[in-house]
């Protein structure tokens, strides 16, 4: 009985918080589905139309058109930011004020809000008065903001500025908590710098590589504020991802039914590519605690 108490004693703990992530979780996902299984031409009257509107939203081209630009905005993010992150975390001096200041700068942009992040780099490229426009401008180079290149460009600049800190400190702290005697016995091998990154930091950096490439995955192809702020989905539909897709469909439109569909979909891509990173950062069963430490 004691044995009993004491094991479920953590849980009851953690009851309150399984409670609010019911209400502000499976609840509006469970008013999703039932959206997206039903039409409505108002007054809260409700007609069951089954997978009607899931049919509609698989075959509409333009869902999978921005399907493949959230995905290949959220690849480019991780080509980018993954590589720079690594780079500047190990050029970082292992302590003194230097380190402060720089960990303080990095820390800037991500605290900043996405609305602000937006504007901010909106202002930097007007033409005439942007900072960044007149940059460009003052080495011969137009920022054409009417060309998809461009608009790209620009987003992925302003997202690696955003978000570049976050793997950098994840990393950073990472490498400071690798023993000096790795590095000691690498330096009496002659080991260059490319092979202690090899066979002593980066195998120590796997699991956080794992974390922050789930994280900067999922809130790339999630993005919605700053690329609405600064392009509004254009020029064309060349930055119209699915997040913009969906809020089109079901604010602008209202047609919440398929927006509903549309809404499952797009959780169900997140939940199977969460999945994915899941198994790569949890240990199959059966793996043992000392072995797991050891990898990491």
């Amino acid at each position: 009985m004691h044995q009993f108490n004491q094991n479920t004693k953590p849980w009851l703990y953690l009851l309150p918080a399984f409670m609010v992530l019911f209400l502000v979780g499976l609840t509006p996902i469970a008013f999703v589905v039932f959206y997206s299984l039903h039409d409505t031409f108002g007054g809260n009257v409700f007609i069951w139309v089954g997978h009607q509107w899931y049919e509609e939203v698989l075959t509409s081209i333009s869902f999978y058109e921005a399907v493949v630009r959230s995905l290949c905005f959220a690849l480019l993010v991780l080509v980018v930011q993954i590589p720079l992150g690594i780079v500047i975390a190990l050029r970082m001096p292992k302590s003194g004020v230097v380190t402060t200041i720089i960990i303080v700068l990095i820390s800037i942009p991500i605290l900043t809000p996405t609305i602000v992040v937006g504007y901010l780099w909106k202002a930097m490229i007007q033409p005439g008065t942007g900072l960044l426009y007149q940059s460009l401008l003052g080495i011969g180079v137009t920022l054409d903001m009417n060309s998809p290149y461009w608009t790209w460009a620009v987003l992925l600049l302003m997202d690696t500025w955003h978000w570049t800190g976050l793997v950098v400190l994840l990393c950073y702290a990472r490498l400071r908590a690798i023993p000096s005697p790795y590095y000691q016995a690498a330096a009496i091998d002659s080991a260059g710098r490319w092979a202690v990154f090899r066979y002593i930091q980066l195998p120590r950096l796997k699991l956080v590589l794992a974390i922050a490439i789930l994280i900067r995955f999922m809130d790339s192809f999630t993005l919605y504020t700053e690329p609405y702020v600064i392009t509004r989905g254009g020029p064309g539909v060349s930055t119209t991802f699915l997040s913009h897709e969906l809020v089109q469909t079901g604010l602008i439109q209202f047609d919440l039914g398929k927006a509903g569909a549309m809404a499952v979909m797009y959780f169900l891509i997140v939940l199977l590519i969460s999945g994915v990173f899941y198994r790569l950062i949890v240990p199959a069963k059966g793996l043992s605690k000392p072995s797991l430490e050891a990898n990491v």
